[in-house]
């Protein structure tokens, strides 16, 4: 039966091998004081990052890395920052890898890290902030967008005074 339906042997496009956290931080540098002024919510500025790495074969490692600073009239409420990996195999055309890495994966470990996120807040004594889900691909086009503004060479407009 396996003659009829050859696509029962071929491996996952895709397969997580191993999530893991690299780098977790929590800072609450005002606590406990900012803790009474937490009548309203606070500003929250997120930075993501995504990284990857050639591994053995067809393995690659990807880290998705989360800033997330929260400020409260002007005084730091909170700094976290979490490096969340995953090692993960792909069986993709050549070039399709580059995007699954910077879009696909970040998709996939997404939820994992923004509930680690949630849950070290609470714990650490704040209200539970969810983070909207993120654009991936939005992402991954501006860094390629500015990657090549960055490598486009310079022509100098500059007129000579002769």
């Amino acid at each position: 039966m396996s003659e009829n339906n050859p696509g029962n042997n071929q491996q996952p496009a895709v397969m997580i091998n191993i999530q893991y956290i690299k780098d977790l931080s929590l800072e609450i540098p005002h606590a406990p004081s900012i803790f009474g002024k937490m009548n309203k919510p606070p500003h929250l500025k997120v930075d993501i990052d995504v990284q990857s790495q050639k591994l053995e074969n067809s393995n690659y490692n990807v880290l998705l890395n989360l800033a997330v600073n929260g400020e409260l009239e002007n005084e730091k409420l909170f700094i976290f920052e979490l490096s969340y990996g995953a090692v993960v195999s792909l069986n993709v055309p050549e070039e399709h890898i580059e995007p699954v890495l910077g879009i696909e994966i970040p998709r996939l470990l997404f939820p994992f890290a923004r509930n680690i996120m949630t849950q070290c807040l609470t714990e650490g004594g704040l209200p539970p902030f969810m983070l909207n889900p993120i654009d991936f691909a939005t992402v991954y086009n501006a860094r390629k967008a500015a990657a090549a503004n960055a490598a486009a060479p310079t022509t100098d407009n500059t007129a000579d005074n002769a």
